[in-house]
């Protein structure tokens, strides 16, 4: 884990602890790690929710499907991100969700039981953990907020531009990077993704965007189509 320590360090989870105490903690939390192929599945719908995940490398999703099959992206995490901390903190029996590796992925997982147990050892380590842990979920739940946000909006073009622009707000820039590919956008937009390409290119033809799979550069203000 030595190697990840540059890593673990700027983790909001680890806010206000010492560099060389992580591997303690680490050690205390009884944490493993383990890698996964791309479109190997990390977890399943089912799986206990047991644990804290932590992407040490690569990217996931976390994906959910509805009554009638259709597959919807919760969430995108990549190195440095953490995940299903919700459900932990909920003291949730099973996920709800699945999780999947989107590339090569090596997953550190914290267990839950040892992270909100009692420390044998009495170590200040703990409530500091919980308190950045609340954080984390803080602003977790405000991000969900923002991505039902999208679901608000009437029209496909309308759902597409609110999200470009958040994403151009993100990056400071006009020109940007999404973290999915098409089909993975529609599926976080919840919309078909033919109706998607094609409201894509009217905006292009519009003026109002440039495209090239996942780069995006917005031409004009981003008013509702």
């Amino acid at each position: 884990m030595e190697k990840y320590l540059d890593l673990l360090e700027t983790l909001a989870l680890f806010d206000g602890i010492n560099r060389n105490d992580i591997p303690v903690i680490l050690n205390r939390l009884k944490s493993t790690a383990s890698s996964y192929e791309k479109g190997e599945y990390i977890r399943l719908e089912g799986d206990a929710a047991d644990f804290i995940g932590i992407v040490l490398e690569g990217e996931i999703h976390v994906l959910q499907d509805d009554y009638y099959g259709n597959r919807n992206i919760n969430f995108s995490f990549h190195a440095g991100d953490m995940f299903a901390e919700a459900f932990a903190c909920a003291e949730a029996a099973e996920l709800p969700v699945d999780i999947l590796a989107t590339s090569r992925a090596y997953i550190l997982f914290l267990d839950r039981s040892m992270l909100f147990g009692e420390c044998s050892k009495t170590c200040a380590f703990h409530s500091i953990l919980i308190r950045n842990l609340l954080k984390i979920v803080a602003r977790k739940n405000m991000l969900l907020n923002q991505k039902l946000s999208y679901s608000s909006h009437k029209t496909t073009g309308e759902k597409i531009m609110a999200y470009l622009s958040d994403q151009a707000k993100l990056h400071l820039s006009s020109e940007f990077i999404i973290p999915f590919n098409r089909q993975e956008l529609a599926d976080y937009l919840g919309v078909e993704r033919s109706a998607m390409s094609a409201e894509i290119s009217r905006l292009q033809k519009q003026g109002r965007l440039i495209t090239r799979r996942s780069y995006f550069k917005l031409l004009s203000p981003t008013l509702s189509p």
